[in-house]
């Protein structure tokens, strides 16, 4: 992998360190403080000290967003209370009549907010797929949504070439960026206007918080989220912050392991007998690797794979393993397995999007590779 450089020329390793600001003025912390306080004293009578309220600002959330935007190359960056408050935000960018195109292959979470919420406010959604955009666009429709890889089956868009097509159709495109992390993509770079992260994944990535993030280079569509953030409210609190900042800090050498790891863990269940299709765009097989070679600088750390004995084999194998928790979430640094369509996609069960019931995801740590790779072997021996 390369080093990423921004504006600035510092490599991506010296922002995720330093992005956050300088040492504190007043004591000399290196760590910018929990600042645990909802309201702060102004001068006078409507001249605030540069914050108020803390659901409108607070230092702790400003120096996240500062930090995270940086990571991302984009000019604002806002925090949000969990990646589906930062998406909700964005979709209310939209009016009732609009359409939204999202892929056929996205979080279930996702799909329910836009078409379970969203929708009933007169927000027309389609899912498509995101290979024959021309097919599915609209004179209505203003926003394509992507996810690159995709949840759960690692699916990879072409995001300039996509970008290219919709803003022709005058469609702004949001990317999730939570799988990839800025480490390894950088989609407005690459030509989208927005990108999301569920920041309690890999740029948190301990498992100990919840948080989302929304970034982009647009002065009038950053108005309109800062607008959004403090009049819904759905805003992380300080210690929260402090920990996804604590956690971007490390995010170049976790991702590192964590795409060696997953490469070893996606050669062996691509070799399995017991595994009858193995997802992950690092292998040379996956019809997206051409274009992930491109776009990305590492094939990030999710794998999934459909065990031969379908659902019932992939139910008994994900009760099995020892080091990889059979839990939802991913991003984190232990090892993760679920079964989506039980777990994290089961809202999408008996529709047209629903998943493969006998579909493994594994979200790979950075434990030591032959030790998980021992673990996965006996659970699939069993």
């Amino acid at each position: 992998m390369t080093d990423q450089f921004d504006r600035q020329g510092l490599g991506f390793e010296t922002n995720a360190v330093h992005g956050g600001g300088p040492a504190d003025a007043v004591t000399g912390a290196v760590n910018t403080p929990v600042y645990l306080s909802s309201t702060f004293q102004q001068d006078a009578v409507g001249q605030p000290r540069g914050y108020e309220y803390a659901r409108s600002g607070n230092p702790s959330r400003a120096s996240l967003e500062r930090h995270l935007a940086l990571l991302e190359g984009a000019d604002f960056g806002f925090a949000f209370a969990s990646g589906l408050a930062a998406e909700d935000a964005i979709l209310r960018l939209l009016d009732p009549g609009d359409h939204l195109v999202m892929p056929t292959d996205s979080y279930g979470g996702t799909y329910r907010l836009a078409t379970e919420i969203h929708r009933r406010a007169g927000l027309e959604v389609d899912a498509a797929d995101l290979s024959d955009l021309a097919a599915v666009l609209r004179p209505a429709t203003r926003m394509v949504w992507i996810e690159t890889p995709t949840n759960p089956l690692l699916d990879i868009v072409d995001i300039a070439a996509l970008a290219t097509r919709a803003h022709a159709h005058g469609a702004l495109v949001v990317v999730d960026n939570t799988f990839a992390t800025p480490y390894l993509q950088n989609p407005l770079a690459l030509g989208a206007d927005v990108v999301v992260h569920s920041t309690t994944k890999y740029l948190g990535g301990h498992s100990d918080v919840v948080g989302g993030l929304v970034a982009l280079n647009d002065p009038e569509v950053a108005a309109r989220i800062a607008f959004l953030q403090n009049a819904t409210g759905a805003v992380p609190g300080p210690f929260d912050c402090y920990l996804v900042q604590r956690g971007a800090k490390t995010l170049a050498l976790r991702m590192e392991r964590h795409c060696a790891n997953a490469r070893a863990v996606a050669d062996y269940l691509d070799s399995s007998p017991s595994v009858t299709a193995t997802y992950y765009p690092g292998l040379v097989t996956h019809p997206g690797h051409a274009v992930a070679v491109r776009q990305m600088r590492g094939f990030g750390g999710i794998v999934s794979f459909v065990h031969a004995g379908g659902e019932t084999g992939a139910l008994a194998m994900v009760a099995r393993t020892r080091l990889f928790t059979l839990a939802e979430s991913l991003g984190a640094v232990e090892s993760l397995i679920e079964h989506p369509g039980r777990m994290t996609h089961a809202v999408l069960t008996g529709g047209p999007l629903a998943v493969d019931p006998g579909l493994i995801r594994l979200s790979v740590g950075i434990e030591n590779v032959d030790d998980l790779l021992a673990d996965l072997e006996a659970a699939l021996r069993d």
